[in-house]
């Protein structure tokens, strides 16, 4: 009963104004005037159809900038389809838009860091979610019941997925979880029936319990070396399931953990000691029926330990399929210039770039050989889902000109000074940038000359016999630059 009133309140939170906000062009406010901003509150008209909140407003001869949306600001809205959501806006509080089931689609600006719990909770109509790469963290029950969801994908900026933020979505047939995401809480993809495929990343060290209980349509699953530990009932009642590869990592499988897995025929354990099993991790999984694949030399210690000694068969793993998990690196990305433009490739299909740029001013550092004004140190590196992050690839992007021009400039491509790029691997330097036919020399800190090159289309070549973190004097014309070997 109190169960049921405490709904009944909830429910009608909406209905009821808040007494200090202000309505403007349809959107109600609470204001806070010292700062001079506002949250998109409830009122006593419901939202209808397209709402399109704006960055800012004035009331009362104060200019006010919309920088969150409250709780339960449109919650239990029914006829409302779609919000524009603007960059001013920070913060999305809990069950903003719960229960809004005609909403179907929804852009989360970038200036928002985190989806707090129950945001979207049963908003079975939604099925496009926008999730910008500024989002850390996914809150509890945040797409709860979001049963028109078909797909989602989690940006790599993501570190925790909470629990049961994906609780029965039962439209969702795939999800890609980042390399970022660490630790998948409990309940967080429970009764999604028509999920097919989850790939658990190499980050991920946990699963919660019942994670991924349910699933219903799930056929197998490769969990990632990373793992050491399975949660109370992760796959409980994955009917569907028939294949489980458990990598040596994991040392602990929760209770109940595959039960009710009543198709379950081939379990691949990598683990050369037993992991320790809780209470009816395979009850009703009908192991008796099924083929337990361990390492040869721990065919013994699983045959006489609990509940491992209950599958028909125990065999070795050696020429078995498939092979323990591993996570594949993605490819150095190559860093190039012209024109005033930066390009980062990767041998990896689909890989994405995180870069950092610095500027600093070289004069600080070395003597007065070096004549640049301002240099960029240039980092990136290439990521995927499903792969481990690549090696960091380094360049020094500098302009070799003492005072260039930069009136009215707006692109670094319009400065009229010559910018060139220099890369090292290894002791081979790489400068792009140089006029045509220049030459370039390099010597080392004490005036020996380590080798020599010619730029043509574009770019230099020089191999030396400098050591890692010596210093490298790169002559170019008649410019000289000051570089740290790597």
């Amino acid at each position: 009963m109190k169960k049921q009133l405490l709904f009944i309140l909830l429910a009608l939170l909406p209905m009821v104004a808040n007494a200090d906000a202000v309505e403007i062009n349809g959107i109600y406010y609470n204001l806070v005037s010292k700062i001079k901003e506002a949250e998109v509150t409830h009122g006593t008209n419901e939202y209808k159809g397209t709402v399109n909140i704006p960055s800012s407003f004035t009331y009362n001869n104060i200019d006010y900038r919309v920088t969150s949306i409250g709780s339960y600001a449109f919650e239990g809205c029914r006829d409302l389809t779609s919000v524009a959501i603007p960059n001013s806006v920070t913060n999305i509080r809990e069950y903003a838009f719960s229960h809004c089931r005609k909403l179907t689609s929804i852009t989360i600006p970038n200036s928002v860091t985190s989806i707090v719990g129950s945001v979207f909770m049963n908003c079975s109509g939604l099925t496009s979610v926008t999730i910008p790469n500024s989002v850390t963290y996914i809150g509890g029950s945040a797409f709860e019941g979001c049963s028109g969801l078909t797909s989602i994908t989690i940006p790599n900026s993501v570190t925790s997925i909470g629990g049961a933020a994906f609780i029965d979505c039962s439209g969702l047939t795939s999800v890609t979880i980042p390399n970022s995401v660490t630790s998948i809480g409990p309940s967080a993809f429970q009764r999604c029936s028509g999920l097919v495929s989850v790939t658990i990343p190499s980050s991920v060290t946990s699963i919660g319990d019942y994670a991924l209980a349910e699933c219903s349509s799930l056929t197998s699953i490769m969990i990632s070396n990373s793992v050491t530990s399975i949660g109370d009932g992760a796959f409980y009642g994955c009917s569907g399931l028939t294949s489980v590869t458990i990598p040596n990592s994991v040392t602990f499988i929760g209770a109940s953990a595959f039960q009710n897995c009543s198709e379950l025929l081939d379990v691949y354990c990598f683990a050369k000691a037993v992991p320790k099993t809780g209470s009816n991790a395979f009850k009703d999984a009908y192991i008796e029926y099924a083929t337990l694949h361990v390492p040869d030399a721990s065919i013994d210690s699983y045959k006489t330990t609990v509940p491992w000694s209950g599958f028909k068969k125990i065999v070795g793993l050696s020429g078995t399929i498939p092979e323990e998990p591993t996570t594949p690196k993605c490819a150095t990305p190559t860093i190039s210039y012209k024109n005033g433009e930066l390009t980062f490739c990767c041998n990896t299909e689909g890989a994405e770039f995180m870069s950092e740029i610095t500027n600093t001013d070289i004069k600080k550092y070395y003597d007065a050989e070096v004549i640049l004004d301002v240099t960029y140190q240039i980092s990136v590196y290439a990521t995927k889902t499903g792969y481990e992050d690549s090696d960091v690839a380094t360049a020094t992007l500098c302009w070799i000109d003492k005072e260039p021009s930069t009136d009215g400039i707006t692109s670094i491509a319009q400065i009229r000074a010559k910018a060139i790029m220099i890369q090292n691997n290894g002791n081979v330097l790489t400068i792009q940038g140089a006029d045509e036919n220049t030459p370039i020399s390099v010597y080392e800190i004490n005036g020996t000359l380590a080798g020599t090159g010619i730029c043509r289309d574009g770019t230099a070549t020089v191999s030396t016999n400098l050591r890692p973190s010596s210093i490298a004097i790169v002559k170019i014309g008649d410019k000289s630059v000051k570089v740290m070997m790597k």
